[in-house]
């Protein structure tokens, strides 16, 4: 596809961040975007994150690293050296946008930081995403994933009452950060339109997480209420048959208001059992949603019902789930209008017919590898410059020529110079 046809195939990213920012320049990147991705010499520490393709750990076969860098080219440049500064001066002169996550003042104090970096392109949009933000009691503090979700809240509400908070799955602070990034830069970059200067985006990976906890601050502003971890429910207390629950080959979940067609399910696949005739008191409870939501209201009362009176239709209903797949159920709860979905696997998003058919997953080839990898495609479908995968991760400084040679024009006398001197 040619860059023209892109979102934002006109704009130029020099990308210095850490995994704190990683996913902020390849959502660029696959809108576009010339992102360069600068590394130190010898590599970014996150390619040493595993898994590995093949399970052989190789920082060219980090499978976290071609996720998160795909589209993007690679330079090596060392920043501590004055010769490296001088070069990366030349290179914020034709960018549009930089990205980086250091802790405030690291580029101030080798003469890169924003304000001397507008001296020399006052047009560039300059994001900077760190834990705590750039000022602030906390601006010095160092920060990893995990104390971005813990700092943020987002941990307290995680998990279930009776055990202590829990880390969500995945590196989620670090994402919830590049997404308000990418979000950030690309308003500047429209404000730039408008009054033809570039600004700094300042990025707190604190603020990113707090604002991600639903409604537990409304909760508390309206109600004088403070959320809590509810564990698989959602809700406290849980209604009855509201959750998750195993099937033939997995999970499946649900939340039940229609009970009456739900039994004519089971009575028609023959799994009703003794229902009808022994439980049917229990069942006008059930399709009773006044007798419902009164008795949620009474915790003392909703236990006992469900302690006494739930358990023998509960366990006709985890017989009947046992009875059918995720597929059957998914496809026979649609049908009937019931609130059911399948618990995916990864093997079941692969083979997933709505995923399939949206055209989800690309195939990216490897030729270093000798391989095409299969990877998740667009988060969002745009009908005049679609997003795409342009190429996969690069290799450690695989641009070096292309970028110092070609488009600079250093001399391959000056190239080699630079590499044996440590900066490149």
């Amino acid at each position: 596809m040619d860059k023209a046809e892109t979102a934002l195939g006109d704009i130029r990213v020099l990308d210095l961040a850490d995994e704190k920012g990683l996913y902020c320049g390849k959502l660029l990147a696959d809108l576009g975007a010339n992102v360069i991705k600068i590394e130190k010499p010898g590599g970014d520490p996150a390619r040493n994150r595993g898994p590995f393709y093949q399970d052989e750990p190789d920082p060219q076969k980090s499978l976290y690293w071609f996720q998160f860098n795909t589209s993007k080219r690679s330079i090596t440049l060392n920043l501590e050296t004055a010769d490296g500064r001088e070069i990366f001066k030349k290179l914020v002169e034709g960018a549009d946008v930089l990205v980086e996550t250091f802790p405030p003042g690291y580029l101030d104090g080798l003469g890169l930081g924003y304000a001397a970096l507008r001296e020399i392109n006052p047009d560039m949009v300059m994001a900077s995403i760190t834990p705590f933000g750039q000022t602030g009691p906390y601006s010095q503090l160092q920060g990893t994933d995990i104390i971005g979700q813990a700092m943020g809240g987002i941990m307290y509400l995680a998990g279930f009452p009776d055990n202590p908070p829990n880390r969500l799955y995945g590196s989620q602070a670090y994402h919830m950060a590049s997404v308000q990034a990418a979000a950030g830069i690309l308003t500047a970059l429209y404000a730039r339109e408008v009054s033809g200067e570039g600004q700094h985006v300042d990025v707190s990976m604190q603020e990113a997480v707090a604002i991600a906890q639903e409604s537990a601050m409304q909760t508390f502003d309206l109600r004088r209420e403070i959320r809590k971890r509810t564990g698989s429910s959602g809700l406290v207390p849980a209604h009855p048959a509201m959750g998750t629950y195993p099937c033939k080959d997995g999970y499946v979940n649900f939340f039940i208001l229609d009970w009456l067609t739900l039994f004519d399910w089971m009575e028609k696949d023959g799994m009703i059992g003794d229902l009808r005739e022994k439980h049917q008191a229990v069942i006008d409870k059930l399709t009773d949603l006044m007798f419902i939501f009164g008795i949620t209201m009474n915790l003392e009362a909703y236990d006992k019902f469900l302690d006494e009176d739930f358990p023998p239709v509960e366990n006709q209903l985890k017989a009947f789930l046992m009875s059918k797949t995720k597929q059957e159920l998914y496809e026979g709860g649609q049908g009937r209008r019931i609130q059911l979905s399948m618990v995916s696997t990864v093997e079941d998003l692969l083979a997933s017919p709505q995923l399939n058919a949206l055209g989800y997953f690309v195939d990216v080839e490897h030729p270093d590898l000798g391989a095409t990898l299969k990877y998740p495609g667009a988060p969002y479908h745009l009908s005049a410059t679609p997003w795409r995968i342009e190429r996969r991760a690069p290799l450690i400084g695989e641009h070096n020529l292309d970028i110092y040679e070609k488009e600079m024009g250093f001399s391959r006398e000056k190239i080699i110079q630079l590499k044996q001197g440590g900066i490149i």
